[in-house]
């Protein structure tokens, strides 16, 4: 959930950041040994792996924060999140596989260091590795499970999330449906949201905003990503060292690295990663087979594909994109030939597709031409216009009116989105078509988008697809 950042330290050491401020943090990274006596790992592949763990350090925030923010509970020593990052050869794209925190993983045989003795391989769930062995047992277990060699090992606590957030003026985030989750206080209306550290912090926490549990903060997360990517690569930190500087002393202050990630690989993989836009990102999460898989005293894991997962990491080990990537900016194309095709990734985010809302447009006013007017921009906004537009039996509507059957109640406010100040009114038996009678108020349509479905066998969407317009 926190992993993010360390991406952005990646990304800020790009061109235009002098190597003596980069050297000057170099201090500042808690060092670890993952790898210390590993012996018969996977073979290496093509590109740079680098595992990406959020623990749930939380011994720098303050009193307030800890209040405002709902973290008052005690840490679990536990990898909260974990993420496999793959960076290509060619340094041109970046793919990130999101690993369930309670995922069934076997952890392999070892010598306990307090007290000598070995210990069987045993199943636990994957966060468990972190509080039984640290970053080495939870290195060790995952190129287990995924047959990929880990060249690099970033570790990052609550404290670097949210500073780092602030220091780069926050993070933009959209959302069709409301996100309310009194855990974690998290509490956003539907719509486009610019979120401090806190309120990002609570954003990638939230497991309690509907039934989706862990694998829809795992999504919030990869949005979360692909923003920060979005925000790092385009307000000028890239080229501001004072900014650059304050943004990873902030992250540097409170994450762990091993020792062979240092300033030169930062600088490396920061230049590489110049180039990055959120088009040339994609993001997944690891198959998945069972949600439910008891193991006696264990509990509930979630149980992966095998097959998928195999296939998945195999990918990466090929140094493949797992989605198609798309050139930025190319047309879309919809089902009206009439209609203005919009750019990919334009567009206010709504529950709904536009292509799949009928819409008959009535005139309420005197004013010549306004239904047409009306009519032609949603149909160039993608929504399906039924007919020429008609006159109402009402000419004094000083506000538009959206009449819709109940049954279609999401698709009226995805309707009502693109037609801001609008009035939602519900008719029962109206059937599938909406009815909008233009209002005197009317000004303009705002273009809207949904969700685009994620693609492919491992459910893949690109960075261009969640982030906002």
């Amino acid at each position: 959930m926190r992993l993010a950042t360390t991406l952005s330290v990646l990304v800020l050491g790009a061109g235009g950041v002098g190597h003596a401020v980069v050297t000057g943090l170099d201090g500042g990274i808690g060092r670890v040994d993952p790898f210390r006596d590993m012996k018969n790992r996977p073979q290496g592949g093509h590109g740079t792996n680098i595992l990406l763990v959020g623990t749930d350090g939380r011994d720098k925030i303050t009193p307030e924060e800890k209040q405002k923010y709902r973290l008052g509970g005690e840490a679990c020593h536990c990898t909260d999140t974990i993420m496999m990052l793959h960076l290509s050869a060619d340094r041109s794209r970046v793919s990130v596989v999101s690993l369930p925190r309670d995922s069934y993983a076997e952890v392999p045989e070892r010598t306990d260091e307090a007290t000598g003795q070995r210990r069987p391989q045993h199943p636990v769930k994957l966060n468990a590795a972190y509080a039984e062995g640290g970053p080495g047992l939870t290195v060790r277990t995952i190129e287990n499970m995924t047959g990929l060699k880990i060249d690099h090992y970033l570790e990052v606590d609550f404290t670097s999330f949210m500073r780092t957030v602030d220091v780069v003026g926050g993070v933009q985030i959209c959302t069709a449906r409301p996100l309310k989750d009194s855990y974690s206080g998290l509490d956003l209306a539907a719509g486009t949201h610019q979120l401090n550290g806190g309120e990002a912090l609570q954003y990638v926490r939230s497991r309690h905003t509907d039934g989706s549990a862990d694998l829809g903060r795992m999504q919030r997360q990869q949005r979360f990503l692909a923003a920060l990517i979005s925000k790092a690569t385009s307000n000028g930190v890239l080229l501001n060292p004072a900014k650059f500087r304050e943004a990873a002393a902030a992250l540097l202050s409170s994450v762990r690295a091993d020792e062979g990630f240092g300033v030169e690989e930062m600088l490396g993989l920061g230049s590489a990663m110049k180039g990055l836009s959120p088009s040339s990102s994609d993001f997944t999460t690891v198959p998945l087979g069972q949600l439910s898989f008891p193991v006696k005293g264990v509990g509930s894991t979630v149980k992966w594909d095998d097959a998928k997962a195999k296939k998945l990491f195999q990918l990466l080990r090929d140094d493949r994109p797992l989605a198609p990537h798309a050139p930025q900016n190319t047309p879309k194309a919809t089902p009206q030939p009439a209609a203005k095709p919009l750019r990919k990734g334009t567009g206010a985010m709504v529950e709904v597709a536009p292509d799949q809302i009928r819409v008959q447009v009535y005139n309420g006013t005197h004013t010549d031409g306004l239904g047409r007017r009306v009519h032609d921009a949603l149909h160039a906004t993608g929504f399906t216009t039924t007919g020429a537009p008609l006159a109402s039996t009402n000419l004094e509507m000083r506000r538009t009116l959206i009449e819709y059957d109940p049954r279609w109640d999401r698709s009226a406010r995805s309707l009502a989105v693109a037609l801001p100040g609008s009035e939602l009114r519900p008719v029962k038996g109206l059937g599938l078509t909406m009815k909008v009678t233009a209002g005197a108020d009317f000004k303009d349509v705002v273009p809207v988008r949904a969700e685009e479905p994620p693609q492919g066998d491992f459910a893949t969407v690109t960075g261009d697809q969640v982030v906002c317009p």
